[in-house]
C-alpha cells in the first residue's frame, strides 16, 4: 500500500519510521516533510495546511492512507474533506477536534460530563481577566484559547507575571486570534503524565503512560515549549491511576462526545496533572504528542498499519495491542534561544555516529542546504534510546547527544530523572 504521512517534525518523523517497518507498506509519502523524514520516504513540497493540494496529490498517486501527525489541519478540519471524498484517512473529524483546537470547548465539556480538571473562568476582557487574577492570586496558569504550538500556557509564579501573560495574548496579541479569548486557571502542584489512546469512537485503547518535559531548562525552569524531552513508560501512572484514568477520564470523554453527536476516532491525548494519587486533565490533544511519539512508538509491538486500519475500519476491540517490556527515554536537542528567539542554518553532524541498534534520532527542525544537514526549527533533533531500566537508557540516550554538535544546541540534562527517583 501507498502512504502519505502529513506534518514535518520528530513526531512524523517518528511515524514514517514505524510505518517504514511494516511489510503492508510500499511506498510512503511526507507533506512537507524534514531532512530526516528524506531518508525513510518521499518529501512532497506541500504544506500540511494545503488540504486541497493535498486531496488532489492522493488522487493521483492512488494513496491507500493518509496519516495526520499535526494538529492544525485536524482542526480546520482535514479528516472532514478527505472523507467527503472517498479517501482513507487517520484522525478525528473537525467536531472532534475541538478538544484541542478551543480550550474554552474542552474546559466546558469536562465541567459538563465531570470529568475532573482544574478550577477554571475564561475571559474576553482584558480588565476583567486582570480583576481575577488579583482576586485568586498566584501561581495562576494562563492560557491562550487556541492553537499556539504548545506554547500559549502560561504558569505563572506571582500576579505581576499572570497580568504580564495577560496583556502579552489578548493586548499585544502574541499567539494571534488564538487569544482573543483565555482560560485562566488554578495552578495544581503534582507530576506530569501523558496517556494517549487510541479509539475508534466505542473501544478505547491506553498506550503505554509517558512524561513529557515542558519547561525550558533542568529542574523544570524557565518558559514552556512543545516539549524538551520524554520518557516512557512513566511509573507515576501505576496501574490503579491508569484504571482510574480509563474509568474517569478516556470513558466519559468518549461517550460525552458522543451525547454531543461527536465520534472521535483516531488519537485521544490527555495530558495529566497527579495530585495525591489523583490524576486531572490539564489539557486534551488529538494526536499523537510530540516528543512522546518518540518514546511510545518505538515500544509498540504491532504494526502500526493494523492499529491504524482498525481504528478507522470500528473494529478496534478485535486487535491485541501490544508493547515491548523496555523503557524508552527522548532528548530534545534545541536551537540556542528557543522557545523565543533562536538562529537557523547550523551545520548538524555526528547523527550516523550516535545511532545504533538502540539509539535512533528523530529530525524536526531539520533541512537539506547545499547538501548539508542543518538547522531549521526551535526543536532540532530528538534523540531516543531503548533500554532495560531508566539510568540505563538514559545514559544511551545522553551518549547519543553527545557525538552529535552543532552551534549553540541546548538540551535539558535530566530527562527522566524523576522516573530514575
Amino acid at each position: 500500500m501507498k502512504v502519505l504521512v502529513i506534518g514535518n517534525g520528530g513526531r512524523e518523523h517518528a511515524l514514517v519510521w514505524k510505518l517504514k517497518q511494516s511489510n503492508r507498506v510500499e511506498k510512503i509519502f511526507v507533506a512537507p516533510g524534514n531532512a530526516g523524514t528524506k531518508n525513510l520516504a518521499e518529501n512532497i513540497d506541500i504544506e500540511a495546511s494545503d488540504i486541497n493540494k493535498l486531496i488532489d496529490f492522493v488522487k493521483k498517486e492512488k494513496i491507500d492512507l493518509t496519516v495526520v501527525g499535526p494538529e492544525a489541519p485536524l482542526v480546520t478540519g482535514i479528516v472532514d474533506a478527505f472523507e467527503a471524498e472517498g479517501l482513507k484517512i487517520f484522525g478525528p473529524n473537525k467536531a472532534a477536534a475541538q478538544l484541542e483546537g478551543s480550550k474554552v470547548f474542552s474546559k466546558n465539556f469536562m465541567k459538563k460530563y465531570s470529568i475532573p480538571t482544574a478550577k477554571y473562568e475564561t475571559f474576553t476582557n482584558v480588565d476583567n481577566a486582570i480583576s481575577y487574577i488579583k482576586e485568586e492570586g498566584a501561581p495562576i496558569v494562563v492560557k491562550a484559547e487556541g492553537l499556539a504550538a504548545g506554547k500559549g500556557v502560561i504558569v505563572a509564579q506571582t500576579v505581576d507575571e499572570a497580568i504580564a501573560a495577560v496583556e502579552e495574548i489578548m493586548v499585544n496579541e502574541k499567539f494571534g486570534e488564538a487569544g482573543e479569548r483565555i482560560v485562566i486557571e488554578e495552578f495544581l502542584a503534582g507530576e506530569e503524565a501523558t496517556v494517549l489512546a487510541f479509539t475508534d469512537g466505542n473501544t478505547i485503547v491506553p498506550m503505554i503512560p509517558s512524561q513529557d518535559h515542558k519547561p525550558a531548562y533542568d529542574g523544570d525552569q524557565g518558559p514552556n515549549t512543545g516539549g524538551m524531552g520524554a520518557y516512557a513508560p512513566a511509573p507515576i501512572a501505576t496501574e490503579n491511576l491508569m484504571s482510574k484514568v480509563y474509568q474517569e477520564i478516556l470513558v466519559p470523554t468518549i461517550e460525552g462526545l458522543k451525547e454531543e453527536g461527536i465520534i472521535f476516532k483516531g488519537v485521544l491525548y490527555s495530558g495529566l496533572m497527579v495530585v495525591d494519587g489523583k490524576a486531572k486533565v490539564i489539557e486534551y490533544n488529538v494526536r499523537f504528542g510530540d516528543p512522546e511519539a518518540e518514546v511510545v512508538l518505538p515500544l509498540l509491538k504491532n504494526d502500526l498499519v493494523d492499529v491504524i486500519e482498525a481504528t478507522i475500519e470500528d473494529r478496534l476491540d478485535q486487535v491485541d495491542i501490544e508493547w515491548l517490556e523496555k523503557t524508552a527515554v527522548c532528548v530534545i536537542m534545541a536551537s540556542g534561544g528557543y522557545p523565543v528567539r533562536y538562529e537557523k542554518g547550523k551545520e548538524i553532524s555526528g547523527i550516523e555516529e550516535a545511532e545504533s541498534e538502540d539509539i535512533v534520532v528523530f529530525q524536526a527542525g531539520t533541512a537539506l542546504k547545499d547538501d548539508k544537514l542543518v538547522t531549521a526549527g526551535g526543536r532540532v533533533l530528538g534523540v531516543t534510546a531503548l533500554g532495560n531500566d531508566y539510568q540505563d537508557t538514559i545514559d544511551k540516550a545522553y551518549e547519543g547527544v553527545k557525538q552529535i554538535d552543532f552551534a549553540a544546541a541546548h538540551y535539558r540534562t535530566d530527562i527522566g530523572a524523576k522516573a530514575v527517583k
